[in-house]
């Protein structure tokens, strides 16, 4: 990999793409996208307006119409074919991904395969989507058939830029559905690869459309069209919120994959330098720019001290710098955004009595490096324990026994992951019982893979992408009753 080109020499011009067309900016509004590593802008991402969007929407009909028809095989092979396209492309897709995102190479590669391993993965569900026959009396029958939902929406955010519209795309073209992505304008490029994929597999005119725009404004004329019988989004709490509520009033389903704040649970009888190991590496996974990132860190008082001076000098010990170095451990935060909510976090709970043992400051004067942290005397009412860091910040606290632990580790709203180390098997089963989230860790920090669902409860949303779960999502139900 050669780090020494300019950021521009790779990265490709970006377009939007509706009803089969490559749009490029022309006279409209345009974002500038920044480099995290430098700040410097790397290109200028065309926005959509209402003409556009209105545009999209019919083109998502008229795709729908002709998509719903495809056989199981037809749709098995343009995913096949996006997967092979993926990777024969990873080193390019990954090289531009770590350059609009931040982070490390060796991440945004594993993601474009991991995207392409879910593609194969759905490209067997289309295969699947089963019903049944009901034997009624004298010959009767009733058919129970599974059928596309229809045009999807579906809101992709920045921190896995390839994975994210990999998810957001994958269910609903194996089902038979039409979608309208919008994905986020920091890193466009990833998701314009992803979508570049499945054209050229042989995605029919009108399937995929790819937008980008004002949130707000896209979201609001999205939901508000007859057109439309699904919203997948994934992001804030808040935000999710939000468009359930806009969702509403044209009783759209919804999968919403919503915020965390992942509590971790290392009893005392873990394997020390194994679980201080998984857990510095799941910490520093995207500057913790990961929605499963663990957060809250709960360890038995026995190995309390010995944990934190383990993790502290782990966290002292990692290179940070510019994604594109081979040697570099974790990269810049994506945005501006997120290095000065870090340090507010911190200001507030340091003015509440929490101890910095290492990190708690930005890096250089260029791009929006931040050092790892990890922080003692942590109590409830600091905002960082109720809030999630989406960060590289480890916050710790010592504890008894299991049920105070359990108390403390579902005692916010949030829902979505939750890890426990231990040795004990009984106490794994307890502990893996005990915990309120749609995916608990025991002894393993890798919450995704093509076959499982990846998924939240509470106010960490509802519904499943991945798995045979993630197309049951874009599909409904119709029972015909034959007599």
């Amino acid at each position: 990999m050669n780090t020494t080109l300019r950021d521009t020499e790779t990265y490709p011009v970006l377009k939007l793409h509706i009803d089969g067309e490559w749009i490029e900016t022309g006279e409209r509004r345009t974002f500038d996208v920044l480099n995290p590593a430098t700040g410097a802008v790397i290109a200028h991402l065309p926005l959509v307006d209402k003409a556009d969007l209105d545009r999209a929407l019919e083109a998502a009909d008229k795709g729908f119409k002709i998509w719903r028809k495809s056989t199981p095989e037809d749709r098995a092979a343009v995913l096949t074919g996006a997967a092979q396209r993926l990777r024969a492309r990873a080193d390019t897709i990954a090289r531009n991904a770590t350059l609009e995102e931040g982070k490390t190479f060796a991440e945004t590669r594993l993601e474009v395969m991991v995207t392409a391993n879910l593609f194969e993965f759905y490209a067997g569900e289309a295969k699947r989507t089963y019903g049944r026959v009901l034997v009624r009396p004298e010959g009767a029958r009733s058919i129970v058939v599974k059928e596309p939902v229809g045009p999807v929406a579906a809101f992709a955010p920045w921190n896995f830029p390839i994975a994210n519209p990999g998810r957001k795309l994958g269910a609903p073209i194996a089902a038979g559905c039409s979608v309208i992505l919008k994905p986020a304008e920091e890193a466009p490029a990833s998701a314009m690869a992803v979508v570049e994929a499945l054209v050229e597999a042989g995605l029919p005119a009108g399937v995929c459309q790819l937008v980008f725009g004002v949130p707000d404004e896209v979201s609001t004329h999205l939901l508000a069209s007859p057109i439309l019988r699904k919203v997948s989004f994934t992001g804030s709490t808040v935000v999710g919120k939000h468009l359930m509520k806009l969702a509403a009033d044209n009783a759209l389903r919804t999968t919403m994959e919503l915020g965390g704040h992942a509590p971790v649970i290392v009893f005392d009888d873990c394997d020390f330098d194994r679980t201080v190991d998984m857990l510095t590496t799941a910490k520093i996974r995207n500057a913790g720019q990961v929605c499963v990132s663990p957060t809250r860190f709960y360890v038995q008082e026995g190995i309390y001290d010995r944990f934190v001076k383990a993790m502290t000098d782990r966290l002292a010990a990692i290179k940070i710098g510019s994604g594109l170095d081979p040697d570099v451990q974790m990269g810049p935060m994506a945005n501006a955004r997120r290095p000065e909510a870090i340090e507010a976090l911190l200001a507030e709970a340091t003015g509440q009595g929490a101890e910095i043992r290492t990190g708690g400051a930005r890096i250089g004067n260029e791009g929006f490096f931040f050092q790892p942290t990890l922080l003692t005397h942590m109590s409830n009412d600091m905002r960082i324990m109720n809030e999630e860091p989406f960060g590289p910040v480890v916050s710790t606290l010592p504890f008894r026994d299991f049920d105070e632990v359990v108390e403390q580790a579902n005692r916010l709203p949030f829902g979505l992951a939750a890890y426990a180390f231990t040795e004990n098997g009984r106490q794994a089963n307890r502990i893996g019982a005990a915990l309120e989230a749609g995916m608990v860790g025991i002894n393993a920090t890798v919450m995704a893979a093509p076959d499982s669902p990846f998924q939240g409860v509470k106010h960490s949303g509802h519904g499943a992408e991945d798995g045979p779960e993630g197309v049951e999502a874009c599909l409904v139900s119709k029972v015909i009753h034959q007599l």
